[in-house]
């Protein structure tokens, strides 16, 4: 690929992952707005919400394809991922679509890996994602998005998307246990930067 079609390529990637970013807020002003349709802004927001996660896989392919993988652009596009995930949980918070305690996990979990991110690349480790933090991400999406439309599905006496929740809060502790263990050598051995 040639050096004009590689800046292209990254604008593209750029621009597809701020699209997630700008997406964010919208979908959680529509999660938030009290009109006289709220099943209608629901459908608008689960569409956006749709659109915004389907950038995220297409993003991470397209860009190995291309080669066109940077550092900065696995920050944003991380970063993107964590707006995404984070608005739309508090959103549903406020509108009493999750509990308050999943939402706590999954938002807690994002805050450790970040903080443990940035503890390893002071000492020149990168932390690569894991199979598993892949999936947890896309069940979180998944669970998102059932929680925004809430389908009238119930099973042993709980909405579809709580079930959906729970699934997505057990992947999330999984894949920070998984991280930690990952990285508990270069933590044991390695200097923190002091407060």
């Amino acid at each position: 690929m040639s050096t004009g079609a590689r800046i292209r390529s990254a604008r593209f990637l750029a621009a597809s992952t701020g699209l997630r970013i700008v997406l964010t807020p919208v979908v959680m002003a529509l999660l938030l707005a009290d009109g006289s349709h709220p099943q209608t802004a629901a459908d608008v927001a689960a569409a956006l919400f749709a659109v915004a996660a389907a950038t995220d896989w297409f993003d991470g392919r397209l860009a190995r394809r291309w080669g066109v993988t940077t550092s900065f652009g696995s920050f944003l596009d991380t970063t993107a991922d964590k707006l995404l995930v984070s608005g739309g949980l508090v959103a549903l918070l406020a509108v009493d679509r999750v509990s308050p305690w999943i939402a706590m996990i999954i938002i807690g979990r994002e805050l450790v890996i970040m903080g443990l991110r940035s503890v390893l690349a002071a000492q020149g480790t990168v932390l690569t994602p894991s199979p598993l933090a892949k999936v947890k991400t896309t069940v979180q999406f998944l669970a998102i998005g059932l929680a925004i439309v809430r389908p009238d599905v119930t099973i042993a006496g709980h909405w579809l998307d709580q079930w959906a929740m729970l699934v997505a809060a057990a992947i999330t502790v999984a894949s920070a246990a998984d991280y930690l263990a990952r990285s508990a050598s270069a933590l044991s051995t390695g200097s923190a930067p002091r407060r």
